[in-house]
């Protein structure tokens, strides 16, 4: 396996975001994109992930969330996505349930190379200072940007934030399955290639 480890740079005129990204790193996080509870999501699918990440950044947000919480998905997506290389030897499937007191979530993923989102998450309402459904933009640019097919579910929940945040933390489990060694050396498919 390379290095496993990312840096990321993005500059727009509507954001601002720097991620670095180390898979073999202790769970040591720092997330600072100023708005507090995407900063506190994204430390979530890190610590549980196991990764070493700082994800640091600013936004339009006088006008809304949504550019940024969209560009730390693609900043996140390629930090991970430029770590992983060219994925030799790595599990590639990752599955996880995640409870948070009355909420229950499912995340089962594929690090193919195939970006596909299937996203069953019913929320609707602030949270903190952000309206939850921005967060599907999230898992949209993540998904694309890491190369990875992601299913998310909730299966039970009532509080917005308990519901949102065991996707996150289901997401963290998940990417650790996947991103550990494998059955062996290789690409992980019967292809020969992913993609």
């Amino acid at each position: 396996m390379s290095k496993r480890s990312g840096d990321i740079a993005r500059q727009s005129r509507e954001t601002r975001l720097r991620a670095r990204v180390k898979l073999d790193g202790r769970g040591r996080v720092k997330v600072a994109t100023g708005v507090a509870f995407l900063d506190h999501m994204v430390e979530q699918a890190a610590r549980y992930s196991g990764v070493d990440l700082t994800l640091q950044g600013s936004g339009d947000v006088h006008v809304d969330t949504h550019h940024l919480v969209e560009d730390t998905g693609i900043v996140l997506g390629q930090a991970l996505s430029t770590a992983l290389g060219d994925r030799d030897g790595i599990a590639r499937f990752g599955s996880a349930y995640a409870p948070l007191d009355e909420a229950l979530a499912r995340v089962v993923l594929d690090l193919g190379k195939r970006p596909f989102l299937s996203y069953n998450v019913p929320l609707r309402g602030r949270i903190g200072s952000l309206e939850s459904e921005v967060i599907e933009e999230f898992w949209k640019a993540l998904t694309i940007h890491l190369g990875a097919t992601i299913h998310v579910d909730v299966i039970r929940g009532r509080n917005r934030h308990h519901m949102a945040e065991a996707t996150f933390k289901a997401l963290g489990l998940a990417l650790r399955a996947a991103m550990t060694a494998g059955p062996g050396p290789g690409v992980p498919s019967s292809k020969g290639l992913l993609g």
